[in-house]
This record gives C-alpha cells, structure tokens and sequence, in this order.
C-alpha cells in the first residue's frame, strides 16, 4: 500500500481521536475512516497497525479496557502539547485571518479553522479575551463575499482526497455556455483566489502540454467520484510558478505581456491598486501613465479596463484592443 494513504489513514485517526474524551473501539475507528475517507473497506488489523505505528512514532495513544470494551484514545501528553498560549494582539492578528477566510464555510478547510479558533479561545484567560474584544472593534474586515460551498461539501472531500492520493476524479463539470459534461481529470492542488475555489488539474483527454493543466472553479462541479487509476504529479510543474504567472486563475497559457494607457484623472487609481505585483508604470508628460502587466487571458485585463471607462485604453496587444472594440459597438447598440 502507498505509504501516503497510511499517513492519510494516521491523520485522520488522530483527528478522529482528538474529537472524542472516551475513545473509540477498533470497529468504531474502522466506520469513521471508511466513511470519512469515502474508502469502500478496511480491515481492523489494518487500523491497529496504524495505531502501532502512531505509538511507535511517540504519540501518546493506547488502549484501555472499558465496558464497551478495549478502547483507544489519546493520552495526557498529547493533550498537553497542544496547550496554545496568545496575547490580544496575536488573537486579533488571528481574528483578522479568520475572516478573510469566511468563503471557506461549509468546506472541510473551515471546520479546521473553527476548531483551531475555538481551541485558542479555551485556553486563553478572561482579561486577554476581555482586551481582544476591546480593540477587536477598531479594526474590521469588509468587501469578503458572502459564500457557502455546504453545497459541494462531498465533491471536495472527493477532490482533496484525489489530490492527497494521487488518483484520477472522475466529474461532472458545468462550463459556462455549455452542458454539463463528464470529464476525467488529475487534480493537483485546490486554490483560493478572489473568495471563490478552484482546482488545479490536468484534463486527461488533452495531450496538448500547453492546455492540458488549468483551473476548474469549483462552483461548476455537479459530481465527483473517485477512481482507482493513479497518477504522477509532473515533475517539470511547479503550482506557485504555474499560478502565479497570471492576474488570475485564467492558468494553461502562456502570459502576453498587456499595455494600458491610463488619463492622469484615474492614474491614481492603478498606482494605489495594482493590479499584478510585478507590474511596471511609466509616467507619460501628460500625467497619464502606461501599464504594463502580464496576464494569461484578455478577460483578466479587459473587465478591470471596463471598470475604468473612458479613462484607460489598451495600447497592446492588438487582438486585446480588437476585442474591446467590439465590446464597445456591443454595448453602443445596447444602450442607444
């Protein structure tokens, strides 16, 4: 067997322990894994071996003789290492994150971050929290969408498992102007980019290297089911390289390089909001400015433009500028 699907099958018994004071029985930890994994079937030896082999690692776990029979569960010293101590600024720091995180909820990642916030909240004295409520009030986090993925809940379980286990997904995937359609994919990291998910992943049914990696938001997914053919993560591919190369999550092409004229009325604007951390701004006499940014699809660039209005206008490339000015003429007849 992989030796990640017994690290994936150790974690999750601890976590399982974790949420529990009296432990479980071998059988009761065989269900949950069975069913929190989606695995078809494991036998109990396999999850005592798990255990012996968390055990011999020196991670406080052993069995005990109860009514309902020998359980296992953690003990004092490993309880005791996760004892969490924070001042009220670290609380607030924290509090911060967690908010920027809110587009997470009904996801498997929030459960984690609520659990961790609850942990940290236990632990700390009165006067700590007293003061954290206190300035916590000077300091907010608006502009997050409200966005609940409960809806998907199964599908990313599924994808994250396919991820961790190196195993092709088999899914049912809804593309805008579309019908829905079966595609099998390789899922290789999941992202969060402007509080919606998406899927790094390589559709299976695409030979071409230039196309065949890109991103599947997530909110398309109707179904997703696990299948027993593995696959090797690309050597030549590295996700922050492959991610980053863009505005957005528009991945699988090469970037072109974008030039923007901006009137000197809303210079202040791309200055005081870059669009791309590697941008380049060059200040003309007039005091307008000219934008340089590297994206990987016109419809990273052409929204943000729009925004805009007569203010900016894209210099290069020109079939960035043809698409623009058709947009115009669309929206001229749409409006007279």
């Amino acid at each position: 067997m992989a030796r990640n699907e017994q690290l994936i099958r150790q974690h999750k018994i601890l976590q399982i322990l974790e949420r529990v004071r009296y432990g479980k029985t071998l059988e009761e930890l065989r269900d949950d894994l069975v069913d929190e994994l989606g695995l078809m079937s494991i036998h109990t030896r396999t999850v005592r071996r798990d255990l012996e082999a968390l055990q011999a690692a020196g991670i406080d776990v052993d069995a005990h003789d109860t009514q309902r029979g020998k359980v296992w569960k953690l003990g004092p010293r490993y309880r005791q290492t996760h004892r969490i101590s924070a001042s009220a600024t670290e609380l607030i720091a924290l509090s911060l994150g967690r908010d920027l995180m809110f587009p997470l909820a009904g996801t498997p990642f929030w459960i984690g971050i609520e659990s961790f916030w609850n942990k940290i909240r236990e632990e700390l004295p009165e006067p700590v929290l007293d003061h954290y409520r206190k300035y916590r009030r000077t300091l907010r986090v608006l502009g997050v969408p409200t966005k609940n993925y409960e809806r998907q809940h199964g599908i990313i379980k599924t994808l994250n498992r396919g991820i961790l286990e190196h195993r092709r997904v088999d899914v049912v995937y809804h593309s805008i102007g579309s019908p829905p359609k079966r595609r099998l994919i390789e899922p290789y990291t999941i992202a969060l980019f402007q509080s919606s998910l998406y899927i790094v992943a390589a559709a299976c049914e695409d030979d071409n290297p230039e196309t065949r990696v890109r991103s599947w938001k997530l909110d398309r997914f109707e179904k997703a089911d696990i299948t027993d053919e593995r696959f090797e993560f690309p050597d030549d591919l590295t996700i922050e390289e492959f991610v980053g190369g863009g505005m957005g999550m528009f991945i699988g092409r090469r970037p072109q390089n974008y030039r923007i004229r901006v009137s000197p009325q809303a210079a202040r604007w791309v200055q005081e909001d870059p669009w791309h951390p590697e941008q380049q701004i060059k200040t003309l006499k007039d005091g307008s400015v000219e934008l340089s940014v590297q994206a990987a699809h016109e419809l990273d660039i052409i929204p943000r433009v729009l925004q805009l209005g007569t203010e900016a206008e894209i210099l290069a490339p020109a079939s960035a500028r043809e698409r623009m000015a058709q947009i115009v003429s669309q929206l001229s007849k749409l409006y007279s």
